[in-house]
């Protein structure tokens, strides 16, 4: 298995993230955006707490430690709903 960016096509290897993301349990039900430059992965998209934006570290360094992650993922917290909207 290669050790570094520069032995794969990037698209190969921002492919197993995404399927890494997909399949893990902390970080499954996550459409995050996945983009690979040289030995640097970026992450975009929202997530609903700080935890799983942390998680989305975890599994990228446990699938392919030699990246270098910018994790530009945003916290969106749900809150309660607030007054129903009326249409006129």
């Amino acid at each position: 298995m290669p050790n570094r960016a520069s032995d794969e096509v990037p698209e190969y290897v921002a492919a197993r993230v995404r399927r890494a993301l997909a399949e893990d349990p902390r970080t499954a039900e996550l459409g995050i955006q996945v983009d690979v430059r040289g030995e640097h992965v970026y992450l975009c998209g929202s997530v609903s707490s700080q935890q799983c934006k942390d998680e989305l570290d975890l599994v990228v360094h446990e699938r392919e430690p030699w990246l270098r992650v910018h994790n530009d993922v945003h916290v969106v917290e749900a809150g309660e709903p607030g007054e129903p909207e009326v249409l006129r």
